[in-house]
């Protein structure tokens, strides 16, 4: 299964013609590694969204408390989140409209995958985008 949640198509759909990224536990906290992957992001030319219960700025992007509350349209939500908790956010992602949902490295939940994919939108598990880049 652990290929499917990978597949290449939905990385390149995200990776290549994914612009607006919203990061579910994206703070301030610059060790981590939702802040450097977000960084990364935008080293890439994506427009990253912080999504956390604060709704901090980080990396001079306004956060929002949560993935309804952004006021534009998103193409990815990429999840830092444990994987008990990140399936809600799979299923907040396909009622904003997003292109994909990315759960990170060690973050499955097979269920929100089904859920996800059987609703159109794209969605990558169990990898970060700086991997995925690497290898191209």
């Amino acid at each position: 299964m652990a290929t499917t949640w990978q597949d290449p198509e939905a990385v390149d759909l995200m990776l290549d013609e994914c612009e607006t990224w919203a990061v579910v536990g994206l703070s301030g906290d610059t060790s981590r590694t939702a802040y450097s992957i977000a960084s990364l992001l935008q080293q890439h030319g994506k427009r990253i969204v912080p999504v956390h219960p604060d709704a901090p700025t980080v990396l001079g992007e306004q956060g929002y408390a949560r993935l309804a509350d952004i006021p534009f349209p998103v193409d990815v939500v990429d999840v830092f989140r444990r994987s008990e908790a990140a399936g809600q956010f799979a299923d907040e992602a396909v009622q904003i409209g997003a292109r994909g949902v990315w759960f990170q490295l060690g973050v499955v939940d097979e269920a929100a995958f089904g859920r996800t994919t059987a609703a159109g939108v794209a969605m990558v598990m169990d990898t970060c985008p700086a991997i995925e880049w690497r290898k191209r």
